[in-house]
């Protein structure tokens, strides 16, 4: 079972994003079969087969096994994934097109958490390591030294990039995000 699964089919989407299939595909974190899956949820088996198919079709989730109950041949299913990321893609954007050297606009902070997001599903979990860094924090900057600010930040980062932009080494990608925080004391 892969970690995570990164949507980028419309088709994939409609098929998971509906609340029934969403409680399915939970059930299938182990593999199990339709009348397991029902007798948890409440629900009939020929229901729950129906949302299996749909969700097999969709490769969402995987006949791993069958068994013989009673002289019928009984399938036993698992999710493909741990976690499913649906690709900003699929929604799109409503407007016109936003040019793309305004590195201070929202549209393009959401361009470049869908970049990341799309880079980070493509990783091979597999691999012996994984050598990354996450880093999150919180810094406040007076409204007077916000563009200081912003040049200390954009200056080290170009500094870093002269450093370590060489041809020779493992290529790491580097992407900061800095955007307001919203009010969380309500």
């Amino acid at each position: 079972m892969r970690d995570v699964l990164y949507l980028e089919e419309r088709e994939q989407a409609e098929t998971l994003l509906k609340p029934q299939r969403i409680e399915v595909l939970r059930q299938l974190a182990e593999p199990r079969t339709c009348t397991e899956v029902a007798a948890r949820l409440e629900q009939t088996p020929q229901r729950v087969y129906y949302h299996v198919k749909q969700l097999v079709a969709a490769g969402l989730a995987e006949q791993v096994t069958t068994r013989q109950v009673r002289g019928i041949t009984e399938g036993i299913y698992r999710a493909v994934a741990r976690s499913y990321w649906l690709s900003p893609r699929l929604v799109g954007r409503i407007g016109g097109a936003r040019r793309a050297s305004d590195e201070l606009s929202l549209g393009y902070l959401l361009d470049l958490m869908e970049e990341v997001q799309a880079d980070v599903a493509a990783l091979d979990r597999t691999a012996p390591e994984l050598p990354s860094i996450g880093v999150s924090g919180e810094i406040r900057v007076p409204a007077e030294r916000r563009q200081e600010f912003l040049h200390d930040l954009r200056s080290t980062l170009q500094d870093l990039f002269t450093r370590y932009g060489g041809a020779e080494g493992d290529a790491f990608k580097l992407a900061v995000a800095c955007y307001p925080k919203g009010d969380t004391d309500e």
